[in-house]
């Protein structure tokens, strides 16, 4: 009895050795070199041509010799990828990579990319609108909480959806113009769509791609660059095609949405990288 016992024990120590043996911990024989990330931001400067674009104050003139103001302009910006050096990708999670930038609020128009995987940077791609998964999704649901809340967030403060035909106003536009037709002397584009929920729509979700002018957005876990977008708002008006208040000072419901989305996809470059 005595020899069966010692038998097992030894058994359990020596197996208890050797896996005390081969077990090791990562930060002393595991090389591999842990994952490092960083931070960029991203500042969207909304301009008219070479100038910087003023609420209600200014009066300036499009492509086909229309004066215009400009009282709202506020836009969705989704889906936002980072191209790499090397012609890798990292894409911005999506459950934050959502946002509404409003001039009439310059907070919302720095965007604070966290967890960013450190390296050279030289592109942008991003998504100006809400892509249809978020759009189907159920209100009350998590993905769509923050600046999708339409109950309690900004959309519903800035009136960016559509209950009547649930889905994101895109980009929304408005001002006054000497050659609008309606009583009010008013213009006004609310663009939106992503191709139907339960039947069929025009798509007015537009992909943006920029390379970065001779220049790299340099991230590290101590370096953020500072990446100054402009958004010409001129451009609304005089892109692929030429768009007149004076013929349409409302668009909202039309397909002649899609030639307004066609232009805004064209009104954004890289002004340039501040590093800090």
């Amino acid at each position: 009895m005595m020899k069966r016992t010692f038998s097992w024990l030894s058994a359990w120590a020596l197996a208890s050795g050797l896996l005390m043996f081969s077990c090791s911990f990562p930060d002393e024989d595991d090389d591999t070199d842990p994952i490092e990330t960083g931070t960029i931001q991203l500042q969207f400067d909304n301009i008219v041509g070479d100038k910087d674009l003023q609420l209600d104050s200014t009066r300036y003139m499009n492509a086909v010799g229309e004066d215009f103001t400009v009282s709202k302009l506020n836009y969705y910006i989704s889906n936002i990828k980072l191209i790499r050096l090397d012609g890798g990708v990292f894409t911005v999670p999506q459950d934050s990579s959502y946002f509404l930038i409003r001039e009439a609020n310059k907070e919302s128009q720095k965007l604070t990319i966290r967890n960013v995987l450190t390296g050279d940077y030289t592109g942008i791609e991003f998504t100006v609108g809400v892509d249809s998964i978020r759009s189907v999704m159920e209100p009350d649901s998590p993905g769509r909480k923050g600046i999708l809340d339409i109950y309690t967030g900004p959309t519903n403060e800035e009136a960016m959806y559509w209950d009547w035909n649930p889905g994101y106003i895109f980009l929304k536009l408005e001002g006054s113009s000497d050659s609008a037709t309606t009583a009010n002397g008013k213009y006004y584009y609310h663009i939106g769509f992503f191709g139907g929920r339960t039947e069929r729509t025009i798509n007015n979700l537009r992909t943006v791609k920029l390379t970065f002018p001779g220049q790299k957005a340099i991230v590290t876990t101590s370096v953020v660059s500072n990446v100054l977008i402009q958004a010409d708002i001129q451009k609304i008006f005089n892109g692929p095609a030429q768009l007149s208040i004076k013929k349409s000072p409302a668009l909202m419901f039309t397909d002649s949405t899609k030639y307004v989305a066609d232009n805004y996809a064209g009104m954004f470059n890289v002004k340039e990288i501040k590093i800090k």
